[in-house]
């Protein structure tokens, strides 16, 4: 199969799709990671199954959102979280202050952050990410 002329062919709701689909073909995985639509990487970023590789490229994205759903993750290197404590975005700062890989230093960093909602998720401690499943779909962080 080929599936970068297979890929082009669908639609963005189709790939919406194909990104959380429980079933998903591997041959479809770094197409989904490199889409032009940030809205698709986005349901992939979500997947509880990504490889290092995955969440490497969309924690890059130049899209906030797309790295948002990173910051989530429990599954980041200790290089990517830094990254997330030390970006200029304080929406990925917001989502990062609750990650339960943070060390103590880069809390105490966020507790001082100069954006009160970041101080704020970083006084309410780590939190952990639940995984949760639709009928069809694959496991996803919530």
């Amino acid at each position: 199969m080929d599936y970068a002329q297979a890929y082009r062919a669908l639609s963005t709701e189709e790939r919406k799709t194909l990104a959380l689909a429980a079933d998903l073909d591997p041959g479809f995985r770094p197409h989904l990671v490199r889409d032009q639509w940030s809205l698709v990487k986005i349901y992939f970023g979500r997947r509880a199954d990504l490889g290092p590789d995955e969440v490497a490229q969309l924690i890059e994205d130049p899209d906030q959102t797309v790295r948002i759903t990173c910051a989530r993750r429990e599954d980041l290197s200790a290089e990517q979280v830094a990254r997330c404590v030390a970006d200029r975005d304080p929406n990925l700062r917001y989502f990062i202050a609750r990650n339960v890989l943070l060390t103590e230093e880069q809390r105490q960093l966020l507790l001082a952050d100069e954006d009160p909602l970041v101080r704020k998720a970083a006084r309410k401690g780590p939190k952990r990410r639940r995984l949760e499943a639709r009928p069809g779909q694959a496991e996803v962080i919530r």
